[in-house]
């Protein structure tokens, strides 16, 4: 079973507008929208924003459907100067940006007590889903890389050099660690698909609304193509 999550309607009502069979299941207040979807059985599901949203998400479609695929679809903040507004960022591995132990020893960033420092991806489902790209979006740029989480909106130039420079990721945004960290614990696969709608600097707040549609025409592009690869 495929379980697709975005954190807000407008990332996944294009895709649930398009499944067949449907049924609906609530469950921890989220809506659970299981069915055919190009093809194969999924269940989509609006998470919420934030990393424990996006956790007890996943964690519910790990329990109650079986999924054994996460795919987490959304927007991000570009980190790298290369990756313009409307490319594509497919994640190798996410961590916590904002975590910080620091004082008892481990780097920005560790959980604690944990045996790894990063999350990392399903490497077949992350060269599907660059391929899936390149096939859905022929006119934008495609980046595989580290996706970092935290629960703010970064929106500054400071912020974002510190999370870049501490944690070379590509962008920045606020749920997929939160998936990526479950899907590790239950040992099931996943990818994170980000379509920038900003620079994640201080012009972050201006671009957002009007880049925010486009990138996310970009994600249900890319989404669909990848599950008719699955």
């Amino acid at each position: 079973m495929i379980g697709i999550i975005g954190a807000m309607e407008e990332e996944v009502s294009a895709l649930k507008a398009e499944m067949e069979e449907i049924t609906v299941t609530e469950a921890a207040s989220m809506f659970f929208y299981k069915g055919i979807l190009c093809g194969k059985e999924a269940v989509v599901v609006r998470s919420g924003i934030g990393k424990v949203n996006a956790g007890v998400c996943a964690q519910i479609l790990v329990d109650k459907y079986g999924a054994d695929t996460l795919i987490n679809t959304g927007i991000a903040g570009s980190l790298d100067a290369r990756i313009d507004i409307g490319d594509m960022v497919i994640s190798t591995d996410a961590v916590h940006h904002d975590m910080d132990a620091t004082i008892f020893g481990d780097p920005a960033g560790q959980v604690p007590r944990m045996d790894t420092f990063s999350f990392p991806a399903d490497e077949r489902l992350i060269e599907l889903a660059r391929e899936a790209n390149e096939m859905a979006n022929p006119d934008i740029h495609t980046f595989t890389g580290r996706i970092a989480s935290g629960d703010q909106f970064i929106s500054s130039q400071e912020a974002k050099e510190r999370i870049s420079g501490t944690f070379g990721a590509l962008c920045a945004e606020m749920e997929g660690a939160g998936i990526a960290h479950t899907a590790y614990l239950n040992k099931v696969s996943y990818v994170i698909i980000r379509a920038i709608s900003d620079k994640a600097d201080n012009s972050a707040t201006m671009d957002y609304p009007e880049f925010e549609k486009q990138a996310i025409v970009h994600s249900v592009r890319l989404v669909k193509e990848l599950l008719h690869r699955l």
